[in-house]
Parts: C-alpha cells; sequence; structure tokens
C-alpha cells in the first residue's frame, strides 16, 4: 500500500512540472496583443452645439448636436464672400450702393460703416468691409452685383452648400439677419469653413486684421477698420480671448441665434475648424476648448503609400468592371488620413466605393473614391480620377450611321496610307487588303462604331442625372428652373 502512495504522489508531481513546462512553453511564443487606441472624447462645451474638423480631411474630431439646426447670425458671411469671389471676374469692380441695399435691413442691426445710398466701392473693399466688421450693407450690395438682386444670390448660395453636400441648412439673405427659414447645423457649417478657408483669396482678406476703406459720402477722408474675432487680435498675448494658431475666421451675434462663431487655426502642419452655434457669451472659450482637444490629442498620417495595394501583382484594378493600371489612374484631394496620436495608419479600415456611393463634390473623371474609416468614422478619403480619354464626338464616323464598309473607305483619305493617287486609276483599297483585310477592318470600325455609341448613351445619361439634380436642389431652395436660369441671364447673358 506504501508502494501504491508513493508512486501516486510521483504521477502527481511529473503532471505538476508538466503544466507548469506547458504554460511557460505557451507564455515563450505568445505575443502581446495591442488594441487600437480609443477615439478621445474627453471634452465639451457650453454653447448648444459644436464642432471641430481636420481642416485637410474634414474628419469630425469631435461635436456636440452637430445636425441640429440654429439661426447662424453673421458666420452666414463667410458663405456669401466665397459666391462672391467664385462668381465675380474681378475684385476692382465697381459696387454701387443702392437704397435698399443700405436701408433694408433688420431694425436695430445697425451701419456702423456709415455707408450710404450712392455709395461706391470696389468688391474687394465690400468684402474687407463684410468680413471684418460684418457690414450688413455691404453683403446686401455684394449680391446685387453679383446675383443681380438679393434673391437672385441666395439662389446663388443655396445652390453652392448643396455642391459642398451641405444638406441641414438653407438660407434666405446673405448678411444673416434672422429669418425662420435660415438655418444651419454645425457640421454643414463646418463644410462650408472649410470651403470658405480653402479660397486663397478669401483667406487672405479674412486673415487681415485691419483695412482702410477709401472715401464715402459720410467718410470722405475714407475709414480704418479691424479685425472683430478677438482670437485674431489682442493687445495682451496671455488674454484668454486670444489664440496664437488662430488664422481667420468670422463673428456672429443676433437675439436670437445668440453668440455663433467660426475659426480657422494652424499649427505645425495640421489645421482645424471649429464651429459654435447658441452661444451665451462661451463661444471663445468653447472654440478654444475644441482647437486645443483637437490639435493635442490628434495627428495626420500619409496614407499615399498604401495606394500601391489597391493593386493586384499585375499592376491593374477593376472598378464597376472596367479594368486600369496604375499610370492610367490619378488622385485627386487630400492623401492624408487623421486618427488619434497613437493610432498608426494599419488601424483605420479603407473601402473602395463608387459610383453614388461617392461623397457630393466628386470631381469630373472620378471612378472610384478611397475612403478611410476609425471606429466607423470617415477620416480620410481621395478621388481615383482616369486619365484615359474618351473617344471624340468628331470621331465618330458618320455619326455612327455610316455602314461599316463605308466607314472604312472613308476613314482614309484617297492620297494617305495606301500611296494611291487621288485622281487616276489609284489601286483599289479592297485589292490592296484583301479580303481578310477588308473583314478585321470592316470588324474594327464596328467595333469602335460600338464604343463611340456606348459612351455617347453614358454621356446622355450623365447629363439628364446632372439636370435631375439640379432640379431636385432648384426644388429644395424653392426655386423653379425658368427662375433660376432667368436670374442667370440676367447677371451674365447666357443660358444654363
Amino acid at each position: 500500500m506504501k508502494r501504491i502512495r508513493i508512486k501516486i504522489k510521483r504521477i502527481i508531481l511529473q503532471a505538476a512540472a508538466l503544466g507548469t513546462g506547458t504554460v511557460l512553453a505557451i507564455s515563450a511564443f505568445s505575443f502581446p496583443a495591442y488594441a487600437k487606441p480609443v477615439w478621445p472624447s474627453d471634452t465639451g462645451i457650453q454653447a448648444d452645439a459644436g464642432i471641430v474638423v481636420d481642416e485637410e480631411t474634414g474628419t469630425v474630431l469631435f461635436g456636440q448636436n452637430i445636425h441640429l439646426t440654429y439661426a447662424p447670425a453673421s458666420i452666414t458671411k463667410l458663405l456669401t464672400a466665397l459666391v462672391v469671389i467664385e462668381n465675380c471676374p474681378s475684385l476692382d469692380e465697381t459696387v454701387t450702393f443702392s437704397h435698399d441695399a443700405v436701408y433694408n435691413v433688420e431694425s436695430g442691426s445697425g451701419n456702423s460703416l456709415s455707408l450710404e445710398e450712392g455709395d461706391q466701392l470696389s468688391v474687394r473693399d465690400c468684402l474687407y468691409a463684410l468680413l471684418l466688421r460684418s457690414s450688413n450693407q455691404a453683403a446686401n450690395a455684394l449680391a446685387e452685383h453679383v446675383g443681380g438682386s438679393r434673391e437672385g444670390f441666395v439662389a446663388m448660395m443655396n445652390e453652392k452648400i448643396r455642391e459642398l453636400g451641405c444638406t441641414e441648412s438653407n438660407f434666405m439673405n446673405p448678411s444673416g439677419l434672422n429669418d425662420e427659414n435660415q438655418y444651419v447645423s454645425a457640421y454643414d457649417m463646418a463644410i462650408i469653413g472649410r470651403a470658405a478657408f480653402a479660397n486663397e483669396t478669401l483667406l487672405e482678406i479674412n486673415s487681415t486684421t485691419s483695412y482702410t476703406l477709401p472715401a464715402t459720402i459720410h467718410n470722405p477722408d475714407g475709414l480704418r477698420i479691424g479685425m472683430e474675432h478677438k482670437l485674431l487680435i489682442t493687445d495682451d498675448e496671455n488674454s484668454s480671448t486670444y489664440y496664437p494658431d488662430a488664422v481667420a475666421g468670422k463673428t456672429g451675434y443676433t437675439s436670437i441665434a445668440g453668440n455663433t462663431l467660426v475659426t480657422y487655426a494652424r499649427k505645425g502642419d495640421r489645421g482645424e475648424v471649429a464651429v459654435i452655434l447658441k452661444s451665451n457669451q462661451t463661444h471663445y472659450s468653447d472654440t478654444i476648448a475644441l482647437l486645443d482637444f483637437g490639435f493635442q490629442r490628434f495627428q495626420n498620417l500619409d496614407a499615399s503609400g498604401d495606394l500601391a495595394s489597391l493593386f493586384d501583382e499585375a499592376g491593374q484594378l477593376t472598378i464597376d468592371g472596367q479594368t486600369f493600371l496604375q499610370d492610367q489612374l490619378e488622385t485627386e484631394g487630400s492623401e492624408m488620413v487623421t486618427v488619434p496620436l497613437e493610432a498608426v495608419l494599419s488601424d483605420a479600415e479603407r473601402s473602395l466605393v463608387t459610383g453614388e456611393q461617392m461623397s457630393a463634390g466628386a470631381p469630373d473623371g472620378a471612378v472610384a473614391q478611397v475612403k478611410y474609416t476609425y471606429d466607423d468614422r470617415v477620416v480620410g478619403s481621395y478621388y481615383l480620377v482616369s486619365t484615359v480619354q474618351e473617344p471624340a464626338e468628331s470621331d465618330a464616323l458618320g455619326q455612327g450611321e455610316m455602314p461599316s464598309e463605308q466607314a472604312a473607305d472613308a476613314s482614309l483619305p484617297d492620297n494617305q496610307e495606301t500611296g494611291a493617287p487621288a485622281e487616276g486609276g489609284g489601286i483599289p483599297l479592297t485589292l490592296l487588303l484583301g479580303a481578310g483585310g477588308v473583314i478585321l477592318a470592316a470588324g474594327a470600325v464596328t467595333g469602335i462604331v460600338f464604343l463611340i455609341r456606348r459612351s455617347r448613351k453614358r454621356q446622355e445619361q450623365e447629363a439628364e442625372l446632372r439636370r435631375e439634380r439640379r432640379r431636385q436642389r432648384l426644388a429644395e431652395i424653392g426655386c423653379s428652373e425658368e427662375e433660376f436660369r432667368r436670374l442667370v441671364e440676367e447677371r451674365y447673358g447666357k443660358d444654363t
């Protein structure tokens, strides 16, 4: 019995040793699993709504009530300035202030620049008055000058935001004064802000801290005006309302909108756009909190080196049934990806989207959009644009109606390629080519005609799709096609 106990004890010890060794062996060949960083969210604001986005990628770094709508007040003027600059051939054009431009404003909204009916300023002067001192009179005069009327210009404003992909906003005037049908979401305003600050002319004007206006009726010696956005200006660099990295921006206030603010700031190689809506005097501190949060917690990674992995070993990529070589596609848009500081590019998921799934504003020739997401957030995207030239309609032999045999003869002038004279007994092309050559030539031409017809049909379908989109956008803003065409003709003297 004693021997049995000793044997059992020995077996138990051997099993324990074997188990310990197994654990140690497994541990020796195990690697730690690192989870990707959680998206930062440890910030907040006191305003009703706010957002901060990466200026280059558009990534939403933080948002609060970003899809609810509020009155925008004078941050509207960023959109006004963008539409003016994009549609005015020269900033040196003269703007004449009408009675309506000066006096048809909301009661109590003021006229801090003492502008008067009959005053004349350049478009450039008006833009400085608009963006630095928030002149409602300048907004009205610019709208009349560019749009033919305020109503015509407002149609252009709403057309522009639809082009940018805004779906939660609507504008009724160029100044931002109260109107129950004028509203914007923080998300849409960030889109508008990014587009505005991407315009070099607008950014140059909006980042200026002071400007001298020329003589007007009530200011015969001219008038020096200064920036109202306090984050951009200071006499004390330690001021709580000064942000040294702020570059440009626009203030706003009405009794209904409260304080609103849009700010563009840049630190190092990154830029950010912050928007505050419906604030009660916390718009500057809220903006600083958002900008600091974005700069301190996020980074941009270059994804351009990731492009080659889209193609197979033969250097080909098939998109919607069409195969492209790598040198047949160009990228358009930023190839940067915005992620938390500790993250790496592989933490973001990449996808290829096409057709209607591509974001609004896709460039001409775009065949796909490369999108990066992080925790279901879009953190970067760019377009793949085809460099393959479509056959021109002028190349359609006989407009696609000529029989293939006739097309083959017509494709070569009498005295070219065959060496035959234009007149006087030239050897027939059919004899030179032989029966097999004729069949091959006819087949080739038939194929070309087929491709041309398919291309033309696709172009017609795309044109009809664009027309339908415009009809939908006009319906959204309550403007008929006839009215829009009339407004454009009045301004530019051409049909749409």
